[in-house]
């Protein structure tokens, strides 16, 4: 009788991941060997990347919300971590700017890493996740690569004439633009953001964050002062959130790159207990209780 392919890619895969519980944690005690599994359950220690069956759990370092086969299989480099170093820097600038550091005002200086890295390197990224399979991380990283691109057209002194067009960067017309500009990128993050909630919570947080940076910059733009200018608070707490939402870009960027060949140690990104990996580990916990 012919064995079906999928039943035997199943029964080599899951024979490759016993085995490679099994070379983690022959030489570990009794103790140490529930420490391993307990760290496990929040992202961290020598088992936090050991898949329970033929797939790999939700994991921000490869941009992936749900159950995915690893990059590693495909012979490809993980994409990831490029496009969320790209999307990191370009947003750790424009916040820098918008929380008003050492008085800097204009944006200007966040065009060039706009064309150069946060979107032509980003949507790079974005394109070579669809050569690996990963729908999520390429509609993520191409559309956010696209966005920056968008940002530096906007903002292009004297190049594109669209804040000229507009009446200029003071104008009514313009803020209100931008404004809604802005609110557009935050519905689309909220529906990014649904999809990380069974993932891990660096992962969800790195969407959380952004989108209440775009929230706030966008009611910034649309809800202005008296004077008729930008809402300082609402731009600066904005600023504060994208730099949060950078570092956290930026965690998740350094979880994909740590591996056993070039890092003494993983960093935890703590899944969450209603994921997969999460309840997996929780009912390893109840057996072992039992």
């Amino acid at each position: 009788m012919a064995t079906d392919k999928s039943t035997t890619e199943y029964n080599t895969d899951s024979t490759h991941n016993s085995n490679n519980h099994h070379e983690i944690t022959k030489n570990m005690s009794h103790e140490e060997h529930s420490a391993a599994k307990a760290a496990a359950r929040f992202g961290y220690g020598p088992l936090a990347h050991v898949p329970a069956g033929d797939r790999e759990a939700a994991f921000g370092g490869e941009f992936q919300p749900g159950t995915f086969k690893s990059v590693a299989e495909r012979k490809f480099a993980n994409p990831a971590p490029l496009g969320l170093s790209a999307f990191a820097l370009t947003t750790f600038i424009l916040s820098l700017v918008n929380v008003g550091t050492r008085g800097i005002t204009g944006p200007n200086i966040v065009v060039a890493a706009a064309f150069g890295y946060g979107g032509l390197i980003q949507l790079l990224a974005g394109m070579w996740e669809m050569a690996v399979g990963n729908t999520f991380g390429a509609t993520a990283l191409s559309s956010y690569g696209g966005f920056w691109i968008s940002f530096g057209i906007i903002l292009t002194p004297g190049g594109f004439g669209i804040v000229e067009g507009l009446g200029g960067e003071d104008s009514a017309a313009f803020l209100d633009s931008f404004g809604i500009f802005l609110m557009g990128w935050f519905i689309f993050t909220f529906l990014m953001l649904m999809a990380t909630l069974r993932s891990t919570v660096a992962f969800f947080f790195l969407f959380f964050t952004l989108d209440m940076a775009f929230l706030l910059l966008g009611c910034g733009y649309l809800a202005r002062d008296a004077t008729g200018a930008p809402n300082p608070p609402a731009i600066k707490a904005g600023g504060v959130f994208g730099l949060l939402a950078a570092f956290l870009a930026w965690y998740n960027a350094l979880a994909g790159v740590l591996d056993s060949s070039n890092s003494f140690f993983l960093i935890p990104v703590a899944h969450f207990p209603w994921s997969e990996k999460g309840r997996a580990a929780a009912g390893k916990d109840m057996k072992g209780t039992v």
